[in-house]
């Protein structure tokens, strides 16, 4: 039985056999003896990714009073989960996004509290998740954003809207007017300036044969 602790683009944590590229947390929202989630989706506004596997350390997932470990896709859907990089596993990515995300937010001097407080106004909205208006066209937004169109996450690559699933992406077509935006702004503005999320292989792998064939 799969544990409830996979996120989706709208950051909501279900429970899938699948798992995905990174894990993370948002602080302690489980009960280590049923491992299961309690009522509350967060307990620090530091929501975080991390690699699934540092210095060989194992741990039980969900097993003790600790973080919350959850699964995501890429790192394109923590992003628009609300995430960003950690710190501690992930430090040399962590301080390319810092340094992206100061340039796009035209800041100095800006600390991972910082980006936390601006993530936790624009991921939320009293408690469900924020969604925004496009800035640009579909086409024009950055490598590694996410829109939701209807029931529907898709992955901007190359301008191409990509279908999110838990197991990957696809082809698909979208309603573009109906388009809203799920990655947090300021971390749109920290692709633009050149931050490089990780992507699903399902995704390049989709893009190369479009280019391919164009």
């Amino acid at each position: 039985m799969p544990l409830q602790n996979r996120v989706t683009p709208t950051g909501d944590i279900v429970a899938t056999p699948h798992r995905g590229l990174f894990t993370g947390n948002r602080g302690i929202i489980h009960d280590p003896a049923t491992r299961t989630l309690l009522g509350k989706r967060w307990s620090s506004p530091a929501w975080l990714t991390c690699l699934c596997e540092f210095r060989g350390w194992r741990r039980r997932v969900m097993g003790g009073r600790s973080w919350t470990e959850l699964f995501f896709l890429d790192e394109a859907t923590a992003f628009a989960a609300g995430h960003r990089p950690c710190f501690f596993c992930r430090r040399d990515d962590a301080n390319r996004f810092r340094a992206a995300w100061a340039q796009g937010n035209g800041t100095k001097n800006v600390r991972a509290r910082d980006v936390d407080a601006v993530l936790h106004r624009e991921r939320l909205d009293r408690g469900r998740k924020r969604l925004h208006p496009l800035p640009t066209p579909l086409k024009e937004l950055p490598d590694g954003a996410m829109v939701q169109a209807g029931d529907e996450s898709y992955l901007i690559v190359s301008g191409e809207p990509l279908r999110w699933s838990f197991a990957g992406y696809s082809r698909g077509g979208i309603d573009a007017d109906a388009a809203l935006l799920l990655t947090p702004p300021s971390t749109l503005r920290a692709l633009t300036a050149g931050y490089r999320p990780v992507l699903h292989p399902s995704a390049t792998q989709l893009v190369a044969r479009v280019e391919r064939n164009a």
